[in-house]
């Protein structure tokens, strides 16, 4: 169902594909949109290596929320910050795009578990993480992505 890497000589290994993903903090979810059109965002990840999944957090309304609801296929592009050789312009980085659908997960539990894991790709500050989630957890709907398909690879600008 999915297509063949052409560029094999490229393509990262399972392994790389899931070290970025649990370092890079943001990335691209697109989904079906309003009238087939496709609707990417930057979101915020996390990459739970006990589940294997892919988790977002977000308000419980909204064009995503109606979008996957609809339809819950959805891709995940994420690349790493990259660098240049000395003197170079080119651009040399790796991405991941990760295939799968999303589930719509509103458990309290969950949803404290998953905001605390997210929030500490970005923070240690315990008080600010409990405040947060105190203030936001009864508005906060979790998006869990389950691949189907994870693909990666090296490129190299020209």
């Amino acid at each position: 169902m999915f297509r063949e890497m052409l560029r094999k000589k490229q393509a990262l290994s399972e392994t790389e594909c899931i070290d970025i993903l649990k370092s890079e903090p943001r990335g691209v979810l697109c989904v079906s949109g309003d009238g087939g059109y496709p609707y990417g965002m930057p979101m915020n990840h996390y990459y739970c290596e006990a589940d294997g999944k892919i988790w977002f957090h977000g308000g419980k309304q909204g064009h995503k929320i109606d979008a996957l609801k609809q339809n819950a296929k959805a891709s995940f592009c994420v690349y790493d910050r990259g660098t240049r050789e000395d003197g170079g312009w080119a651009l040399r980085f790796r991405s991941v795009i990760v295939f799968g659908t999303v589930d719509l997960i509103d458990d309290p539990k969950t949803v404290r578990r998953i905001s605390d894991a997210l929030s500490r790709k970005f923070t240690d500050d315990e008080s600010y993480i409990a405040q947060e989630i105190e203030r936001f957890g009864s508005g906060t709907l979790l998006l869990c992505l389950t691949p189907e398909h994870i693909t990666g690879k090296r490129v190299r600008e020209a």
